[in-house]
């Protein structure tokens, strides 16, 4: 089992930044791929970023250059880094991971992130 504990959600305005955490306890040498994902009101939950266990990258085309995902695997720590923020960024923010064993997927319990034109 893996329990995730994001922070870092608030309201900005546009043009602003913010940083989210989500920290992994429990079963964290079984994490491979982390993550977050957002869903807006009336809107399906999508992928943000993702990181590979290696390191490797991929982010949804809505946020490339804006945003940039990292991971501290020694603290089972990942970080989303947005900048140059929109309204339509506005969205509950969910940290994401996957079990490296049985492909199990974990989710935090979700961040609201909202930005203010």
């Amino acid at each position: 089992q893996v329990q995730l504990v994001e922070s870092g959600g608030g309201l900005v305005q546009a043009g602003g930044s913010l940083r989210l955490s989500c920290a992994a306890s429990g079963s964290t040498f079984r994490i491979n791929a982390m993550g977050w994902y957002r869903q807006a009101p009336g809107k399906q939950r999508e992928l943000v970023a993702r990181s590979s266990r290696g390191g490797r990258t991929n982010y949804a085309d809505s946020v490339k250059g804006r945003f940039t995902i990292s991971r501290d695997n020694a603290k089972s720590t990942v970080y989303l880094q947005m900048n140059s923020l929109k309204p339509e960024d506005t969205a509950i923010y969910y940290c994401n991971v996957d079990d490296l064993w049985n492909g199990i997927d974990y989710w935090g319990q979700g961040t609201q992130v909202t930005v203010s034109s």
